[in-house]
């Protein structure tokens, strides 16, 4: 008995210091932005605490009913819907693309579709806001090749949100191209010599034994992805000024951002950044049941 618990002693000191990181950098802050959620603390409260009072639930009842939340909520969850497929199908189709045994340069080209993820954000919306320029932009160029009229891509609201969808997929999907590479290569190779000996077309091949060896890496690159993607922020603000036109590209977090700090209602600000936590681990977890469902 006395073993046990000198062992279960050692064990709780060797991982007193990671669990005391974790509690000063994410258990502390948690708590403290609950706690802030559920007061009306603003500018007037940084100067003075006393001035801060407890409202209770007041902060999450004017959230559910104000439209401007439900208009954000609608706006991520079209980036998540059209940007996360978008972004998978662009990773893996170049992932198989720079392992395929007849490509050449694979360092090079993996190194090029990587570059935009560790590009500042600025210098590529600068170049993305030339692209879209409703008159001289080369996205407007070609379209005008075919025969078809300029779009305002960042002025018109039924396309902004689109023309963020496509920078965002750009942007993001070298990293995860870089984990479906470490996926494919870590498929047995005589899964595919056996198949060419039986016959299998390509298409078979990929159906039926790169899908289903992808499943576990697929299940986590969607869940990164979704988790990264339903934190919209830097696009909207950088490319359409903070969310424009006509709040067409206004993400849960951009209002959040506006809430808290440029209009310092921090406690409501805080009530947004839990209703947002709530809809992104439910929606985790609902992923997490249908994979483990779909192995079942």
């Amino acid at each position: 008995m006395r073993r046990r618990v000198s062992e279960a002693r050692a064990g709780w000191l060797f991982v007193a210091p990671a669990l005391t990181v974790v509690g000063l950098f994410f258990l502390l802050p948690v708590a403290a932005g609950f706690a802030l959620s559920v007061t009306d603390f603003d500018i007037y409260s940084v100067g003075d605490p006393e001035l801060v009072r407890i409202v209770g639930v007041a902060n999450y009842r004017t959230l559910f009913s104000e439209p401007l939340f439900w208009q954000s909520l609608r706006n991520t969850a079209y980036f998540v819907l059209f940007g996360v497929p978008a972004t998978i199908a662009a990773a893996l189709a170049t992932a198989l693309a720079v392992t395929a045994g007849a490509a050449r340069f694979k360092p090079l080209f993996r190194t090029i579709y990587f570059a935009p993820v560790v590009t500042t954000l600025v210098a590529v919306a600068v170049v993305w806001r030339y692209l879209y320029h409703p008159r001289f932009g080369l996205i407007n160029s070609a379209l005008a090749f075919f025969g078809a009229d300029p779009i305002s891509w960042l002025a018109d609201p039924r396309w902004a949100m689109p023309a963020i969808v496509l920078l965002a997929v750009w942007k993001n999907f070298g990293y995860t191209m870089i984990i479906f590479v470490a996926g494919l290569q870590a498929i047995p190779e005589h899964l595919y010599e056996a198949a060419r000996l039986d016959g299998a077309a390509a298409w078979q091949r990929f159906l039926h034994i790169t899908l289903p060896s992808l499943a576990p890496t697929t299940t986590f690159v969607t869940l990164i992805t979704v988790i990264g993607y339903f934190q919209l922020f830097a696009e909207p603000y950088v490319m359409t000024n903070g969310g424009g036109p006509a709040n067409a590209t206004l993400s849960v977090v951009l209002y959040m951002f506006k809430e808290g700090f440029r209009w310092w209602n921090i406690g409501y600000a805080a009530a947004v950044a839990f209703v947002l936590f709530w809809i992104i681990l439910g929606v985790t977890v609902i992923q997490i049941l249908a994979r483990r469902r779909g192995e079942g």
